[in-house]
């Protein structure tokens, strides 16, 4: 049997090298590539080959040209998810219970391998990211506060250095964006509430700086917890409410 080794296309190596960029969150949703020049000089390939690797990418659904010019990242990453749990989440309160739990597993272990694998560069992120947490809790503005939390969490999702877990955290937060803005919404009606958050999400950040994972998994999953106390506590009290 003659078995004949061949050596992978050059488009092929550049639209994984484009790819693995997507999945380790250097490209993200709605990002503009590079122009072509720039690009083909940074990836040390000829232009052709680059078009024919974007082009592979955009048959897939990965890239798309917009009007205006330029090629840029789609959402469908980021989207997938989404579709049909918003609608379940908005007519099934009672799921939002599930995907805490969920939520509790998935953030643990990221605070967790973020603890034994964040790199100086991701410290300093989740650091900035938690600065703008605070400066966010200490004004009035609930948006901005649930941006800044959701931001923080996947600042830790991405230090993980697991592509998978990056991707699905940012879907999952997204996903569960409203409830989180409902919680907080009522949490702030208790004076305590707000520094209890801060601190459970500063005892989470100091133990990734110190590299110690089991405190950042003990952390992760008692802040987790909390949330999840309070969200009971709401649905309850809607029960109660219903005729």
């Amino acid at each position: 049997m003659n078995l004949k080794m061949t050596a992978p296309r050059l488009a092929d190596v550049v639209a994984r090298e484009i790819e693995q960029r997507m999945l380790e969150g250097r490209l993200k949703p709605g990002d503009r590539l590079p122009s072509e020049r720039d690009l083909s000089v940074q990836l040390g390939v000829s232009r052709a080959s680059l078009r024919e690797a974007i082009q592979k990418l955009a048959t897939r659904g990965l890239l798309e040209s917009r009007q205006g010019g330029g090629t840029f990242v789609t959402d469908r990453l980021d989207s997938s998810f989404g579709n049909p749990w918003e609608e379940i989440l908005r007519d099934h309160p009672a799921v939002h219970e599930d995907m805490l739990e969920f939520r509790h597993m998935m953030e643990g272990r990221a605070a967790e391998c973020a603890a034994n694998r964040a790199t100086a560069a991701d410290r300093e992120r989740v650091r900035h990211s938690l600065e703008l947490l605070e400066a966010a809790f200490a004004g009035d503005d609930l948006d901005l506060q649930v941006d800044t939390d959701l931001a923080f969490h996947q600042a830790i999702a991405e230090a993980s250095h697991n592509v998978i877990v990056g991707h699905l955290t940012a879907s999952l937060l997204r996903l569960m964006r409203d409830n989180l803005r409902r919680n907080l919404s009522e949490l702030m009606q208790v004076p305590a509430a707000k520094e209890q958050l801060l601190e459970q999400h500063r005892t989470v950040w100091r133990a990734i700086e110190q590299g110690d994972a089991g405190q950042a998994l003990d952390a992760a999953a008692n802040h987790i917890g909390y949330v999840r106390q309070n969200l009971t506590r709401m649905l309850r009290s809607d029960a109660r409410l219903k005729p």
